[in-house]
């Protein structure tokens, strides 16, 4: 959308060429149960332990109630940069740091459900055998096909913003709501794809693939693509008596399938299982740290050590003014090689360093004791220097761990080469800048050469990035502290390379968490993510983790349209946001969509995931209303939305644009109030509103954080995250406790802040516990509260990366203002309004409403019901805010953010 420069990298890309639920039912409770103890090994993946609290007990587990709101509050969820606190606080205390937590709860679809789809359609038996270009003889033979496949398949992969398409270009381009989806390339599903191991059949005039939409010539095995409705060969696989017969192969019964080719192409590698050799984790360390920070740090990297897999090989690197690379093979005593940090280390050192009697990689089953001698042996800074201006060379160390991961040319064991599946990963573990050595900046900001200094070392810190991500390696950046990390600087290194980059308070149990997480998420390579579209429909902006890619592949087939993005890591944590526009009136009663993700999986396996969508079209623009999902599409809008709001005053502006985004959706799809020149908002999009309000006043837009860097941060790990994920951190999601230990999903208002009740608000990055002044007054029922509460928290989270801070604090304490910043003020809308948008309070008697009124502090932010911003963008300004977005678009398929 916004311009860039193209050396730039990001986790996000824009693309030149949003599925919601009704308002939530506070009437209805949902009971969930009991938590069971989760196998210790599963195929969906490691579990984690639970985040971190700020406060301890023992809990017990809740029952839970909600209504009836599909919500996405379970599965995988990313955390991400917090407010820097001004001390650390005391040490953490792991209580076991294996044990994972309890089983989420689901009291709703953690996605919007998918419409039941319809198996693949085949021709009459009496199609003729020869090759034509098939146009009449399918006309004539498809008149059953039409009802057969009536129905929307939506993998949960793709998340459509609407299940029908307007077959008007004017309405269907309408920059204010838009139509795409949200593409998860490595999101698992349940139950798994259905594998196939062959060669796929591809059309050969525009290289998409066959699929259950396909019209075939049962008598011939042709087949008609569903994008370009060209004809071509089965080789004879898809000639069958009857329709019924093709239902037995996995391509033409599901909408979902994955070619798996375990040949493995790169020359030099045989892949070996995973039990035998895993990718090697390389943890590069601070060493400038003062005592409380470091005390944390090794709390933190002993319990990492302990939760790793015994096949597991680590490296441990530390930096400060030199390299320190140490060696396990020294079993009584913590030694290491030293290299200089204030250049890059010549081939030569590198050479003496890899081919020496050092033992650099170790798994842990043979190194576990020389990990922890080697963490008990650190020791705090010792000059009296301030944080900012210590020497860190964390762009050496980075490039010395790379250097160690790829080691000699091979590993000969027996006669065999061997190479790890999967990527490996460096884990920066820093409390600063970089500010030695190559990529480093000056100590102060001041200092008169600071802007060229930076910009070399932004080039720099790409420049290993993008090596990282051709060597299969991910570098993830944790950092924590009071010292300010100068994010622009470091952010290029994990974007590039696919890794992710996450601010913490301190180096305690979130941090801790969070490496854990870290070091056990998979991630494929070589991801590559196609597109096709049928009908004239393009692709007009991506944003997400990738880049455009011109491969030669493209070139294979004459008319292949299709749109490649390049993935930095293929994670189940990530997604992207696809805007997807049409070039003329649509005339066919479907289109079609297929999206291709080809990547290697960590046992070096070959997977092309291959998806198709076929959505109906219409002409009612009150039906196309009614199918439009509001949560992905409030997803989308954010995600736009930011992409352009790189600081603060962009983040004003765009504050504003949602504002004139509402009114031009009300204006075009709305209706026209008798006797008046205002537009009723249109009633099917009524959960859409909030879920903007929300975005306009939460921290990813508003002015809730203080630091410029942890806006940053949380941008781009939103611009990358999951739907999930992003959907969280647009809208926060609020829980009441109940008696019993049950909870009740409520608005996210500020009338929940009863001083008898307990509230949990998940925000995505933050989870916060609030409990009234009344509640924490009667200790035996607030420590019960407060109990079932934490258990709720950890249940929620147990499973996003990076984990997310969770604070409890009472009515009335600083803490508070977190939680409250957070909450749609409505405190001072008229009663009707007040519970027509929050019901429960008809449960409440004449004096507990009195109270709850008398408990607010009165300041001057607008509640959802009142008017838009005092200072709005004119129409005019909003069209041309799009047309100068498109015309940025129409210049690069692809920017990164």
């Amino acid at each position: 959308m916004a311009n860039q420069p193209q050396s730039s990298v990001g986790y996000s890309v824009t693309i030149t060429p949003s599925p919601g639920t009704p308002s939530p039912r506070l009437d209805t409770k949902l009971g969930t149960p009991p938590f069971p103890t989760p196998p210790s090994s599963s195929p969906s993946g490691p579990r984690f332990p639970p985040p971190p609290l700020i406060q301890s007990n023992q809990i017990p587990s809740p029952s839970i109630k909600t209504p009836n709101l599909p919500s996405p509050a379970n599965g995988i969820r990313t955390g991400s940069p917090v407010p820097r606190m001004s001390t650390p606080p005391g040490p953490p205390v792991f209580s076991s740091p294996l044990q994972p937590a309890a089983v989420p709860f689901r009291t709703s679809p953690a996605t919007p459900q998918p419409v039941a789809f319809s198996l693949g359609s085949s021709l009459p038996t009496s199609s003729p055998p020869h090759f034509s270009n098939g146009s009449a003889e399918l006309q004539h033979q498809i008149s059953d096909i039409t009802e057969e496949l009536a129905h929307v398949a939506e993998s949960p992969n793709v998340l459509f913003s609407a299940h029908k398409v307007l077959k008007q270009k004017k309405l269907a381009n309408a920059p204010s709501l838009g139509f795409g989806a949200l593409v998860s390339p490595g999101r698992e599903v349940s139950p798994g794809p259905q594998i196939i191991q062959r060669d796929p059949h591809r059309c050969q005039n525009c290289g998409a693939y066959a699929n259950l939409y396909c019209n075939i010539l049962l008598g011939s095995g042709q087949w008609q693509c569903v994008i370009c409705r060209n004809l071509n060969g089965s080789e004879g696989e898809y000639i069958a008596p009857s329709k019924e017969e093709l239902r037995n192969l996995p391509e033409l019964s599901s909408p979902l399938v994955d070619y798996i080719q375990t040949g493995n192409k790169r020359p030099g590698f045989i892949p070996v299982s995973e039990s035998r050799m895993s990718a090697p984790i390389v943890l590069v360390i601070d060493e400038c740290l003062d005592e409380p920070h470091l005390q944390h740090l090794q709390s933190s990297l002993h319990a990492f050590v302990d939760s790793l897999p015994p096949t597991t090989r680590l490296g441990i690197v530390l930096f400060g003014r030199t390299v320190s690379v140490y060696d396990f093979s020294e079993e009584s005593t913590a030694s290491a090689d030293v290299l200089p940090g204030d250049r890059s280390p010549s081939q030569e050192s590198l050479k003496a360093l890899i081919y020496g009697t050092g033992i650099y990689l170790s798994p842990i089953h043979a190194s576990l004791p020389v990990a922890h001698a080697i963490f008990s042996s650190l020791r705090p800074y010792k000059l009296n220097l301030p944080e900012a201006s210590r020497d860190r060379c964390l762009g050496t160390a980075v490039e010395v761990a790379m250097a160690i991961i790829q080691g000699p040319s091979a590993e000969m064991s027996r006669g065999v080469v061997k190479r790890p599946g999967g990527n490996s990963r460096i884990i920066v573990c820093a409390g600063g800048p970089s500010t030695h050595g190559p990529g480093s900046v000056p100590y102060s900001l001041s200092h008169p050469n600071y802007p060229h200094m930076e910009k070399i070392a932004l080039k720099w810190m790409e420049n290993r990035g993008r090596e990282a991500h051709r060597r299969n390696t991910v570098v993830d950046l944790l950092c924590a502290g009071t010292c300010p990390i100068r994010v622009p600087v470091l952010q290029p290194l994990a974007k590039a390379s696919g890794g992710v980059f996450v601010l913490h308070d301190d180096f305690g149990e979130a941090f801790g968490v969070n490496l854990q997480r870290a070091s056990t998420r998979a991630a494929g390579s070589h991801g590559l993510l196609e597109i096709r579209c049928s009908d004239n429909i393009f692709v007009s902006q991506v944003v997400g983790p990738g880049e455009e890619a011109h491969i030669d592949s493209l070139e294979t087939f004459k008319n292949d349209g299709a749109l490649a993005i390049q993935m930095h890591s293929v994670e189940e944590t990530q997604s992207f946001a696809v805007s997807l526009e049409t070039r003329g009136d649509i005339k066919s009663d479907f289109v079609y969509f297929q999206f291709v993700i080809q990547y290697s999986n960590i046992y070096q396996a070959d997977v092309s995931r291959v998806i198709t969508v076929r959505l109906p079209t219409v002409d009612s623009v009150s039906a196309y209303l009614e199918s439009v999902q509001d949560e992905v599409a409030a997803v989308l809008i954010a995600k736009r939305t930011l992409l352009r709001a790189k600081d603060s005053t962009d983040a004003l502006d765009m504050r504003r644009m949602i504002d004139e985004r509402i009114k031009d959706i009300a204006n075009k799809f709305g209706s026209q109030m008798p006797k008046s020149k205002l537009y009723r908002f249109p009633k099917e999009l009524s959960l859409l509103p909030e879920l903007l309000f929300h975005l306009r006043r939460g921290p990813l837009l508003g002015s809730i954080l203080g630091h410029e860097d942890e806006r940053s941060v949380l941008r781009s790990l939103f611009l990358n995250a999951s739907f999930d994920l992003s959907l969280r951190m647009v809208a926060p999601r609020c829980l009441m406790h109940r008696e019993g230990g049950t909870f009740e999903e409520l608005p996210a208002y500020d009338l929940s802040m009863q001083s008898d009740a307990a509230v949990v608000l998940d925000h995505g990055t933050d989870v916060f516990i609030w409990l009234g002044a009344e509640l924490a007054a009667q200790e035996g029922n607030s420590a019960a509260a407060l109990a079932a509460c934490r258990t709720l928290a950890e249940e929620l989270t147990e499973m996003r990366f990076p984990a997310p801070r969770i604070l409890a604090f009472k009515e009335g304490s600083s803490q508070a203002r977190y939680f409250v910043s957070r909450l749609i003020p409505a405190h001072k809308d008229p009663p009707y309004e007040q519970e027509a948008r929050f019901p429960q309070l008809r449960t409440l008697t004449t004096e507990q409403r009195t109270k709850l009124k008398s408990n607010f502090i009165h300041f001057d932010d607008p509640s959802f019901s009142a008017t838009a911003s005092t200072s709005p963008l004119s129409a005019r300004a909003f069209d041309s805010a799009i047309a100068a977005e498109r015309a940025t678009s129409s210049n690069c398929p692809v920017l990164c953010c």
